[in-house]
């Protein structure tokens, strides 16, 4: 066989589309973020700000943060040593699991390497633990949730996204008494929308079905602690496994599950992506717990509402200049292009000619025919830099002639 030239094949493809990805070698400097060096391909440097970070709310440089990371990495060293079963639970995870738990009013929680690893593990676990699961996915479901439902084998049921009439029908259509668990998420983060929280627990409620809820985008962003969109709403009562990340809001690595006690028993018992793998570094586990207490107080409200009034101010001054972004509410702001070509010449335009770096969002993340930027303000930009990123938006789009009006019909 020619593996070169299927391998050259198959990245050419890429490049003919306009979506072969590129890495942007960049350099965090702690307690200056946004701003960040960027290293071009020819190794010189350029100052830049980071606009689609997924650290939210700036807590990878937080003071507090940092302080507990330095703590434990002095008192145990680098690494954990094994996997939670042989050597590597350390006081540090202990501690993150309980502040976990305790942030999503659950009995436990379990921490895993990552939000994607835990959705996958527990999603395609629980098909062992609940024979004849019949899983109900959202279609536009995160790509761990869907690799952890086809994994998992057994029946699956896709509902049209956030249609709560479709996810009716398709519940009322399968036999009432077998066992049923709807996976969606709070926030989606390619457009940003709301999940309907409310109306799929009462279908839940109804049919006998489990609920396990994707918090990654939403986790530290929303709620009086932080816990996420189901607690802005008084709905955390009703979820039965909750599902998200230490790697966004809460600004250091990893993902977690929250549940009842016999729930998270079992998946620790049962997961393969948890029992096989090493545990977190001691030190990012004293830092995330350090990051979600932080959240749960006033100061972390201070971080929520500026972030929210930094991303109303982008996105009123976005519409001004009649952009086409997709505003759902929530703290992301996409902003429309439509074409993967002009998707990353736009991206390369504003990192190259104004220091402004945010990532084309291509298929298959997202939907061909719907690339766009996907902008993420934070607390640690202010409207000076929200000024000098309207007005390369508004300077770049009309260079490479994109139609406002058309994209914003």
């Amino acid at each position: 066989m020619r593996y070169d030239a299927a391998l050259d094949t198959a990245l050419q493809r890429l490049h003919d589309e306009g979506r072969y990805r590129t890495f942007i070698d960049i350099e965090r400097q702690n307690g200056q973020f946004p701003h960040a060096v960027w290293t071009r391909p020819d190794g010189s440097k350029k100052d830049i700000t980071v606009w689609c970070g997924n650290d939210y709310l700036g807590m990878g440089q937080h003071p507090v943060v940092l302080k507990a990371m330095h703590e434990a990495l002095e008192a145990t060293g680098a690494g954990s040593g094994g996997t939670r079963n042989i050597s590597g639970t350390t006081v540090y995870h202990n501690r993150l699991e309980a502040e976990l738990a305790d942030l999503h009013r659950k009995e436990a929680a379990l921490v895993f390497t990552s939000a994607y690893i835990a959705n996958d593990a527990t999603l395609s676990t629980l098909r062992q633990i609940f024979p004849g699961l019949i899983i109900y996915s959202d279609a536009l479901n995160h790509a761990s949730m869907i690799e952890g439902v086809r994994r998992g084998g057994g029946l699956k049921r896709i509902f049209r996204h956030n249609d709560v009439a479709h996810l009716r029908e398709l519940l009322a259509a399968d036999d009432p008494d077998a066992p049923k668990l709807i996976a969606f998420e709070s926030i989606y983060s390619m457009d940003g929308d709301f999940g309907p929280i409310a109306e799929i627990c009462d279908l839940a409620e109804e049919f006998g079905a489990l609920t396990y809820l994707d918090e990654v985008h939403a986790v530290g962003m929303y709620g009086p602690r932080g816990a996420g969109v189901a607690e802005r709403d008084h709905q955390m009562h009703r979820i039965d496994i909750i599902n998200a990340t230490l790697a966004k809001a809460f600004g250091v690595f990893g993902g977690y599950i929250a549940a009842s006690a016999k729930m998270v028993d079992a998946v620790r018992s049962y997961a393969p992506g948890f029992i096989f793998t090493t545990s977190l570094p001691p030190a990012v586990a004293a830092g995330a717990a350090a990051s979600v207490a932080f959240l749960k107080t006033a100061e972390g409200q201070k971080l929520r509402d500026l972030q929210q009034a930094y991303a109303s101010t982008l996105k009123m001054r976005l519409k001004g200049l009649g952009l086409p972004i997709i505003d759902c509410g929530s703290h992301i702001v996409p902003v429309h292009v439509g074409n993967p070509t002009h998707c990353k010449m736009l991206s390369d335009m504003l990192l190259d000619q104004f220091g402004v770096y945010v990532q084309p969002i291509n298929y298959p993340t997202v939907p061909r025919g719907t690339e766009r930027l996907r902008l993420t303000p934070s607390p640690v930009h202010d409207f000076g830099q929200i000024d000098a990123l309207v007005r390369a938006m508004d300077q770049l789009w009309g260079h490479c002639a994109l139609n406002r009006a058309e994209l914003s019909a």
